[in-house]
């Protein structure tokens, strides 16, 4: 079983688009979408939904109005100011609660209840390409490295019970805890950039993570043709690091008309775009087999 990731140092350069062609190419696979703070894979691929289930992580403190006694004990040994006076009584702040327990600890009424956090949802779906495994978490939830590491374990889990070959996965935008989670068990991790100062900077930052965790990479620069200075800088940084500059994408008002259509690139009408995408995962299924 092979996996690869596609991923970026920032956002908006077109990785979701190619993800959603790669699955359209790919077979014998599941599709994960592990980009779980803003997931937008299922925009394209229209998944319906087989389960549901909730995200428990952590937990959140809850005053009991009727047992609170006002005495702001709790108010003052806070250290993320995580509790208001609300009349008489205190009240948590649930997005600046961190749920150290403190004030449940040291409430002498004992009127802080703590209960499990339910932090957002993940589901198994099924989708015109295959079986996905994607979850969104809610607005201001943490521990979106956890919940990437579950889905992962999920796809893999459901890889092997249905013998499919390949995970594929799109991933979160940045180097942060969502992509370092990604990155475990990963044989190659596509990066998606595109030829700007802040694009360089951020495939720079991401390819040295990938390093860090001794994956393999390939590079895809999309709209390569907007900034061919950029774009030769980024070739140069690829034969230096011995990375795959898997391709070069230009930029074609195609795609934007796929995604309007809810269609990856290569569903419809065939194009030039369209067969320069095909020839990137060929490139791709062909370094996974090296």
């Amino acid at each position: 079983m092979r996996e690869v990731v596609v991923i970026s140092g920032k956002g908006g350069t077109g990785k979701t688009s190619l993800t959603a062609a790669f699955a359209h190419l790919a077979e014998s696979k599941v599709i994960c979408d592990l980009d779980v703070d803003a997931p937008d894979l299922h925009l394209l691929l229209d998944p319906a939904v087989v389960r549901d289930e909730a995200f428990i992580s952590g937990h959140e403190a809850i005053i009991d109005p009727e047992k609170c006694s006002g005495c702001g004990l709790c108010a003052s040994m806070c250290r993320y100011d995580a509790i208001d006076q609300d009349g008489d009584v205190y009240r948590i702040a649930p997005l600046r609660c961190e749920g150290c327990k403190v004030c449940v600890a040291f409430c002498p009424e004992q009127a802080i209840d703590f209960p499990p956090r339910h932090c957002g949802q993940h589901y198994m779906s099924e989708t015109r390409f295959g079986p996905m495994v994607h979850a969104q978490l809610f607005p201001g939830q943490e521990n979106s490295g956890l919940l990437v590491s579950r889905l992962k374990k999920e796809a893999r889990v459901l890889a092997e019970e249905r013998g499919l070959e390949l995970i594929l996965c799109d991933g979160a935008p940045g180097i942060g805890c969502p992509v370092i989670a990604s990155l475990s068990q990963t044989d190659l991790a596509v990066v998606v950039t595109e030829p700007t100062p802040s694009g360089v900077h951020d495939l720079e930052r991401v390819a040295s993570l990938c390093d860090h965790f001794r994956t393999r990479v390939a590079v895809v620069v999309n709209k390569h043709d907007l900034n061919p200075e950029q774009t030769s800088r980024i070739g140069a940084l690829c034969k230096e690091k011995g990375y795959t500059l898997a391709a070069l994408l230009p930029h074609d008002t195609a795609v934007t008309e796929a995604m309007v259509r809810r269609q990856a690139i290569t569903e419809g009408e065939d194009s030039a775009i369209a067969t320069q995408v095909r020839q990137a995962w060929r490139t791709i299924t062909d370094l996974l087999h090296s």
